[in-house]
């Protein structure tokens, strides 16, 4: 029930009606002007102490597919049809970012290829990037927009082991000032690199497609409806967004991210 707030009356007394309007509009909007301040303080350190959970196993890919198909029949179907989606952790920093940056709009096979000669031409930190010149990050597959990206990233002196203790909200806000990172790239690290279990990429269009067919929509949903859909399934929205992956490499039998 809403807590009791003393409505104040004007030179005009109000009605009765209108007071518990006012009483049911505080209590929408959060208001926290007639909560005790021990009360906010002490809320306020919960949400400090909460961390969130991390997927370090297939197990708690199980589990968070499990609770999904409890809640969601569609989720259940693709469960049934599938099994739970495999963990995806990567070791996160800057190579991974690199691939991530270099997955945009390729194929899968593609990106991997790209990343693999990176890789054995030794472009994995930021100082090999910098000393790299535009024909030798050209001649391994990079476009000229991708390889100034890159160099855009390797100039930015991310502190990666800081990112782990910071929220989703500031983790994407320090890698979306990078030139050439996105949201769907930002989030897409928190999921995989961080492991974060309560994380979604809706601007995915694998995700947006796998959706449309999963749960039978008209159109593919876009970003923000996807977003606002994604909301349902915390607290294991990675897990969805595995199982949708999962769902749509098994309807179009392809990958929906490397």
């Amino acid at each position: 029930m809403p807590r009791r707030v003393r409505v104040a009356q004007p030179k005009s007394a109000i009605t009765a009606i209108e007071a518990t309007f006012v009483l049911v509009v505080l209590s929408l909007s959060n208001n926290t002007a007639a909560i005790p301040l021990a009360a906010r303080r002490e809320h306020r350190q919960d949400v400090t102490m909460k961390q969130p959970r991390i997927l370090t196993s297939d197990a708690c890919m199980a589990e968070g597919a499990a609770w999904l198909a409890a809640n969601e029949p569609r989720f259940a179907y693709a469960l049934d049809l599938c099994g739970p989606p495999p963990l995806r952790r990567r070791a996160g920093g800057f190579d991974d970012l690199v691939g991530a940056i270099v997955s945009q709009q390729v194929s899968v096979a593609s990106a991997r290829a790209i990343k693999n000669r990176l890789e054995v031409a030794g472009y994995t930190h930021p100082a090999a990037i910098l000393g790299a010149g535009d024909d030798e990050l050209r001649g391994l597959g990079l476009s000229r927009q991708k390889a100034r990206y890159i160099r855009a990233l390797a100039q930015a002196g991310i502190d990666f082991d800081a990112l782990p203790a910071l929220s989703e909200a500031e983790i994407v806000a320090i890698l979306t000032a990078v030139s050439g990172i996105g949201r769907w790239t930002a989030e897409v690290y928190v999921m995989f690199s961080l492991g974060r279990a309560d994380v979604f990429a809706p601007n995915d269009l694998a995700l947006q497609e796998s959706a449309r067919l999963l749960f039978g929509l008209p159109v593919r949903p876009r970003e923000a409806p996807m977003r606002k859909m994604s909301e349902a399934w915390t607290p294991w929205r990675t897990v969805a967004a595995g199982l949708l992956w999962h769902y749509y490499h098994h309807a179009k039998s392809r990958e929906g991210i490397v």
